[in-house]
């Protein structure tokens, strides 16, 4: 894949990571409100989880951005895309620190991170999962025109106890149609 784009939406910018993050990042992603709903941010979260982070995102199957105010730089949280080229298809994930959370930017995001796999990287499908205790994450997928797929049920281990996950998928036909749409 070539260099991390920076993609933005009208109210965001979508920018690869730098180690100038870190001090913005932790306090955002390190709140156990963040952690408790999503499987790979641990809790406490430290200096040194967010410098794994880092080198991790530089892996050239993922595609992981900082989401940023287009109006001030402020880093609000992170989405990305664990791609697998070879079957054309990526998995989506965000995070959006607690004050952020309730504004649309989660939607916003995805929408364009979206809109990049299947134009820009000519995706065929994108997929995403959420706790099923974590309906909100649920509503944005939804919203994003991704389809239930059906329920995992006890299928991830967080924090000594098992949990459901809940599949969504959207092919590349079905965003083409909604986004024809759309216009």
């Amino acid at each position: 894949m070539a260099p991390k784009p920076t993609l933005e939406t009208a109210r965001l910018k979508l920018r690869p990571y730098s180690e100038a993050d870190i001090q913005e990042l932790l306090p955002l992603i390190g709140t156990h409100e963040v952690a408790a709903t999503t499987l790979r941010i641990a809790h406490p979260y430290t200096e040194r989880d967010a410098r794994a982070f880092l080198a991790l995102a530089e892996d050239p199957d993922k595609l992981w951005l900082a989401i940023t105010l287009r109006s001030d730089g402020r880093q609000v949280g992170g989405i990305g895309l664990r791609l697998e080229l070879q079957h054309r298809h990526a998995e989506l994930g965000y995070w959006l620190g607690v004050p952020y959370w309730g504004q649309g930017y989660a939607t916003e995001a995805a929408r364009e991170m979206l809109r990049y796999g299947f134009a820009d990287l000519d995706l065929h499908r994108i997929f995403a999962t959420h706790f099923k205790h974590n309906p909100v994450s649920g509503r944005v997928l939804k919203k994003l025109g991704m389809r239930h797929e059906g329920c995992q049920r006890e299928h991830l281990l967080k924090w000594d106890q098992f949990v459901d996950s809940e599949l969504y998928g959207l092919l590349r036909q079905e965003w083409q149609i909604s986004e024809e749409a759309s216009e």
